[in-house]
């Protein structure tokens, strides 16, 4: 049997990064508890690394404007390319949306972004058919990172300070005695803490189950084709996303081998497939790529042309609420403590989720900035946020 003031549950970025933020604050005796052989082999490693503060709610851009802030000024390297993010609309009702949340970004302090016409988003993407768009929004501070190099930068710097990681070690209950969490059951046994943090992603709501907490966190599998172009990417090529379908694509970046960036010929795109059901299943479905070719074939020929490299194609999971906005902050159980369903932005957002979530597990509420709208009791309250942009 072992013992720890604070175990959190999953070492992907999300549990690195509270892992970070509490030991940054002194926290003593951290417990990371990694099911897998070693970290960033779930959803992770999955991620493709945008980063962006084009969003729709007060919360989302606020922490993204923390986020942002703290991948352009770490002194450790995450890799932070503001190359930009462009949503194009196909028609006047796709665009008025695209126009007030611009106005609305800028009044919480978003620089960079800007309404673009025709003309402009032609310029920002040569590669793209314009011939049915009526507008769209471009965000420059918007861009990229590595999500292995952010989740190594906060585990690093954790485990400096005296936070523990045990790897191979898969929490099976969370045990309570009173309304209050005593111990965490383990495959390697016993551990009594504490405070716990689920951290698990996409298979949260199984555990939260065996403290008899209904965490409304559903599995979803999103799938990415990866391509090689017989030429070169048009240089500075943002992230470009069409705000009616969310089909999307970037460059490509192999975040294991940096070589292959070299020639900037590779490419990702991808959609959210509206017939996907619910599932923890991460094996990459093939017929998927005659899906996104699909759309590539009217949106951009030159991707349409590209040829497909499957062994680099992938299939992830995000772990949606029904809002699409993340779960962070305590419940009924005293001591027991969420970082999750965050909809495909936990990579972005995960330096303001563990900052948040350090303070209010030590302060008893997150003084930076309030996230109390995104409690777990919002859902039984009927206080659910509403974002459109989920990709």
């Amino acid at each position: 049997m072992k013992n720890a003031e604070i175990v959190i549950i999953g070492g992907g970025v999300i549990g690195a990064s509270v892992a970070y933020h509490l030991t940054k604050r002194g926290a003593k005796k951290v417990f990371i508890l990694e099911r897998e052989s070693g970290q960033g082999k779930g959803s992770t490693g999955k991620a493709t690394g945008g980063v962006r503060a084009q969003f729709e709610t007060d919360i989302n851009i606020k922490m993204s404007l923390y986020s942002i802030d703290f991948f352009e000024n770490w002194d450790f390297d995450c890799e932070y390319e503001p190359r930009g993010y462009l949503f194009f609309a196909t028609d006047e009702r796709q665009f008025d949306y695209l126009k007030r949340n611009v106005r609305f970004q800028k009044s919480l302090g978003v620089k960079d972004v800007e309404i673009v016409d025709t003309k402009t988003i032609a310029e920002i993407c040569p590669i793209l058919n314009v011939s049915d768009i009526v507008g769209g929004t471009f965000g420059g501070r918007d861009g990229f990172i590595n999500p292995l190099a952010v989740m190594n930068g906060f585990t690093t710097k954790a485990l400096e300070r005296g936070a523990k990681i045990e790897f191979e070690t898969q929490a099976f209950s969370i045990e309570t005695v009173g309304g209050k969490v005593v111990a965490i059951e383990t495959n390697k046994g016993r551990i009594e803490c504490g405070k716990v943090v689920l951290a698990t992603g996409a298979w949260a709501r199984e555990l939260a189950k065996t403290a008899e907490i209904d965490l409304p966190v559903a599995p979803q599998k999103r799938q990415i084709v990866w391509a090689q172009s017989p030429s070169k990417l048009p240089e500075n090529l943002p992230m470009v996303i069409d705000i009616g379908s969310g089909f999307h694509f970037r460059p490509a970046r192999d975040f294991i081998d940096k070589s292959a960036n070299d020639d900037n010929t590779e490419v990702l795109f991808a959609y959210p497939d509206p017939n996907e059901q619910s599932s923890l299943d991460t094996n990459f479905d093939e017929s998927f790529i005659e899906k996104v070719y699909e759309k590539a074939k009217h949106r951009s020929p030159f991707l349409f042309e590209t040829r497909v490299i499957k062994e680099k194609c992938r299939a992830g999971l995000y772990e949606n609420t029904p809002d699409h906005h993340a779960i962070i902050g305590d419940c009924e159980i005293e001591n027991l403590y969420f970082a999750n369903g965050f909809s495909g932005h936990g990579v972005m957002h995960s330096p303001a989720t563990g900052r948040a979530l350090s303070e209010i597990i030590l302060d008893g509420k997150a003084s930076f900035l309030d996230v109390s709208c995104l409690r777990l009791e919002r859902f039984a309250k009927g206080e659910l946020l509403h974002e459109t942009a989920f990709i």
